[in-house]
């Protein structure tokens, strides 16, 4: 998930809204679709599911490569310009592979579900996991945060949002860190029934 970072105002500009409602993915890498086309990402493959399944939302890449759950709380109002009816909280695991404090990490990430939250934002938070050799303290309480995160503030939790995908060799990129297009589209897949239902109650 690392990468050298990009300023939201570096970004190519956004077409104004169309009237659909958006759903802003907010994230790192991971969201921005670090190596891959942009076509390829997975807002991208995120629209394309909307579009093909029925459901009017316009989807707003808010990835920015490299972010931390710090980086994340500066870019919030950023993100709410977009005026956002869900978005999708993808941070954390840049600060895991840093090995930041979980607290801190915590804390972040409260002060983005918070604002969203104060905004009137439906939050759907993503989960993600660390690999063993941080040590187990370390993972298991890193992956125990956003279970933590989601009950208190009674939001919709992707498990983990590399499930099925971070293991296997042929679907992510040489760093092995990193999803394929195709890794994207499964990760769509696998997080679509996930987000459906909150699609349905504001359809």
């Amino acid at each position: 998930m690392e990468s050298k970072a990009v300023a939201p105002s570096d970004r190519p500009k956004r077409s104004v809204s169309d009237g659909r409602p958006s759903i802003v993915a907010f994230g790192n890498s991971l969201t921005a679709g670090l190596g891959v086309p942009q076509d390829q990402s997975y807002p991208a493959h995120l629209q394309r599911k909307l579009d093909a399944t029925g459901y009017a939302y316009r989807v707003v890449n808010a990835g920015v490569s490299g972010d931390t759950t710090a980086g994340g709380v500066r870019r919030v109002s950023w993100a709410l310009n977009s005026k956002p009816t869900i978005v999708i909280l993808e941070l954390g695991g840049n600060d895991g592979l840093r090995g930041l404090s979980l607290n801190e990490t915590k804390a972040n990430l409260e002060r983005i579900i918070q604002q969203f939250q104060q905004a009137s934002v439906t939050v759907v938070l993503a989960g993600m996991k660390l690999p063993p050799n941080y040590g187990q303290d370390y993972t298991n309480g890193f992956e125990a945060l956003y279970q933590t995160l989601a009950k208190q503030y009674h939001l919709t939790l992707i498990p983990f949002f590399l499930d099925g995908v971070a293991v296997s060799s042929t679907l992510n990129q040489a760093d092995g860190i990193h999803p394929t297009g195709e890794g994207y589209r499964l990760i769509v897949e696998k997080v679509f029934p996930t987000l459906e239902p909150l699609l349905e109650r504001k359809r």
